[in-house]
């Protein structure tokens, strides 16, 4: 028979702690995936609203209606992951409370810091996310967004033109047709304009054409080669014909996305490198926001505990108002910074400084109830 050497049993008192942060883990990973995703559908239904509406003031093409949802959406991430990060752990705690596995994790000598290591493998990782997104990424979408909307703005399609079709000027009184347009819509053949302004006619037509943009960007012309215009009165003398070998014609202004905010489009380096109030502002706001994540989780952990048989969401509530109220003083912060009622130097600190009391002062009040006891 062969022989049998002595076995080495694994040590329960090492293997124990990681079987626990693996259920733990997947416990959280579970709940922060499922809040992250419905919090995503909000935004995106949201995104595609205000979308839709800057489609139908004639901010923005039809065609690019997916594209600036998406861009949109990575900068709107920011506000949106500390709040699946807090819900997250919120629920996946606050359920081990409820069904009393918080009082086995407790007789197994699980303390309630001990809930913090494998939170930080969830909140750490994503808090690097933010960070990204806040930093970079969030500003270079809707720089990206910009830029697509200003090449778009430079063709007749957004202008409302189409080959083959009159088409009504708005604010002019007249119609305009294209005989043929290029694909980009920035140049096109055929064209024929009509306007009536004070009980006198204005035709002018033209073998071809582009739309002209000024410097600025704030005003649209078509500009016309090689045509003919004709001025009169109907039913009276004096038409008079001219011959032309460019002419430029003012389309109507462009609508401008209101409420834009250009420190929110500047690179970090950029407002690290300003003096400016306001850009010092936003440079403190999108700091915050990862650190936000962080402490909103931390605050989680202690804010978990409940009854064995408290409702499930009972605690869903003031989770959301003391997100709400912490975004709301990050915005009123920056506010502060921007206009100098609030010093550079003080920055938002004192809201983080505070947030991070109170949780410091909730664990270690859960700490000394212990982890497995009633609230």
């Amino acid at each position: 028979m062969p022989a049998h050497g002595p076995q080495i049993l694994p040590d329960p008192v090492t293997i124990l702690p990681r079987i626990i942060d693996r259920y733990l883990l997947r416990e959280l990973l579970a709940a922060c995936g499922a809040v992250g995703a419905v919090l995503l559908l909000v935004v995106l239904g949201g995104m595609l609203s205000i979308t839709l509406d800057r489609v139908a003031r004639g901010v923005m093409p039809a065609g690019l209606l997916l594209s600036q949802i998406g861009l949109r959406s990575v900068d709107s991430l920011p506000l949106v992951l500390p709040l699946a990060l807090f819900l997250g752990v919120l629920l996946a705690y606050g359920r081990l409370y409820r069904d009393s596995e918080m009082a086995v994790l407790s007789a197994s000598g699980v303390s309630s810091l001990d809930l913090l290591r494998p939170a930080a493998m969830v909140v750490l990782p994503t808090c690097a996310v933010l960070a990204a997104l806040s930093f970079w990424l969030g500003p270079a979408a809707i720089r990206q967004s910009d830029r697509m909307i200003d090449a778009a703005n430079r063709s007749l399609l957004v202008a409302g033109m189409e080959a083959g079709r009159f088409i009504e000027l708005r604010g002019r009184g007249g119609v305009v047709f294209v005989g043929a347009m290029s694909p980009d819509g920035t140049q096109f053949e055929r064209l024929f304009v009509h306007e009536a302004r004070d009980g006198r006619l204005d035709i002018t037509t033209a073998a071809r054409g582009e739309l002209f943009q000024d410097r600025e960007g704030g005003e649209r012309f078509l500009t016309l080669y090689d045509g003919f215009r004709v001025e009169g009165r109907p039913g009276e003398p004096g038409y008079r014909l001219m011959r032309f070998a460019r002419n430029d014609i003012r389309l109507d202004d462009q609508q401008v996305d209101p409420g834009r905010r250009m420190e929110k489009r500047r690179a970090t380096t950029e407002l690290l490198a300003s003096d400016e109030a306001i850009d010092r502002a936003e440079f403190h706001f999108r700091l915050g926001l990862p650190l936000s994540a962080l402490l909103l989780a931390l605050l989680a952990v202690p804010l978990s505990r409940s009854q064995p048989r408290e409702p499930r969401y009972a605690k869903i509530l003031l989770a959301v108002l003391a997100y709400v109220v912490y975004t709301n003083l990050l915005g009123l912060g920056r506010g502060w910074i921007a206009d100098g009622s609030l010093p550079d130097s003080a920055g938002l600190w004192w809201l983080h400084g505070a947030a991070l009391a109170l949780a410091a002062w909730q664990l270690r009040a859960d700490a000394r109830s212990g982890v497995g006891r009633p609230a």
